[in-house]
């Protein structure tokens, strides 16, 4: 028989990925003009329709004077003092010509940091390209870094799957498992203890470098659980503000799978498992579930365990040592 899905599943369906398909990322100029607090010094082209989707940014110092072997027109182009000062040092038909290049290739936008204002036939020529020039106040090395690091967080590959995200103790525990089995009911219980809530039902993740996944709930649905026989609830709005947490980098992932007599599950966990998304590894530990199991405080005890692990105490491994040491005891050695 097949399952029937929520409202607030098919919700997330509508508004984002199937599970486990990576999505192509990207941002308006827009928005990142907004976050980096940039002036738009061409008003005439609207910014909200291009689209960056290209992390790395580029000071076109060599191609101002005309080398383009290998330019990639795809990153945002930023003029230092530098570059400032080499522009100033030419005459108008030779500054007219540096830009024109650039602008020829079509470049997202082009954008002045120390506050720099463009020339007036630049600006111009400009506006025939629709190429929007933007400044900075901050000094170029400062700029640079602050978009690297916002490129790097708003273009990180992302896939969205089927989960619940919580924050237990600092730990971000991704909670997997079929639908109804019981995951968000898990979260409401950690919730009532002192944790905070990242996602319900659909988790984005996105890889920040190889040891960094972080996740956070789709826009539509953030800070929403949905419970069944109860409906959509607002976690915020019921609980406070201390009980949601909008993105939290995720540690660990628990897999809840039902109780069958008979099946053999990992007791000893002397062999970890691992779950891999964007091609980072997560460790994930799966915990049989059945009535009367107070799935709440396993998580709880996995988090605190995890973190311990992590600082370098296995309480497996300490449990294999005591086991060796009482055989070697009992052998005489």
């Amino acid at each position: 028989m097949k399952k029937r899905q929520s409202n607030f599943t098919l919700l997330n369906e509508m508004t984002d990925l199937p599970a486990e398909e990576e999505k192509k990322t990207s941002i308006s100029l827009a928005q990142l003009a907004k976050d980096m607090q940039l002036v738009n010094l061409t008003p005439e082209i609207p910014l909200e329709d291009i689209m960056i989707d290209n992390a790395d940014i580029n000071r076109p110092a060599l191609q101002l004077t005309g080398f383009m072997e290998h330019f990639d027109a795809s990153r945002m182009q930023v003029i230092g003092m530098v570059e400032h000062e080499y522009v100033n040092s030419l005459s108008g038909e030779e500054r007219c010509l540096a830009f024109e290049r650039l602008f020829q290739a079509h470049i997202p936008c082009l954008i002045l940091s120390r506050g720099y204002q463009p020339a007036e036939d630049v600006a111009i020529m400009a506006l025939r390209y629709r190429i929007p020039i933007l400044s900075s106040s901050l000094p170029t090395t400062s700029f640079t870094a602050r978009m690297a690091r916002q490129l790097e967080i708003r273009l990180a590959p992302m896939v969205a799957i089927h989960g619940v995200l919580v924050d237990v103790f600092g730990e971000g525990v991704l909670i997997l498992g079929d639908s109804g089995i019981g995951k968000s009911e898990t979260a409401l219980a950690l919730i009532k203890r002192g944790h905070r809530l990242v996602a319900d039902d659909t988790v984005e993740i996105r890889r920040y470098s190889e040891f960094e996944l972080m996740g956070r709930a789709p826009e539509v649905t953030q800070y929403l659980m949905e419970l069944r026989g109860i409906g959509v609830i607002d976690v915020k709005a019921l609980f406070g503000v201390e009980s949601v947490e909008d993105e939290k980098q995720i540690s660990m992932a628990i897999r809840f799978e039902e109780w069958e007599h008979g099946k053999v599950f990992n007791r000893l966990n002397m062999k970890e498992d691992f779950v891999e998304y964007l091609g980072s590894k997560l460790i994930c530990y799966t915990v049989p579930m059945s009535p009367g199991r107070n799935s709440a405080v396993i998580i709880e005890t996995a988090a605190i365990n995890n973190r311990q692990k992590r600082l370098g105490y296995d309480a497996t491994k300490e449990l294999e040592r005591r086991v060796m040491e009482k055989l070697m005891r009992d052998k005489g050695l």
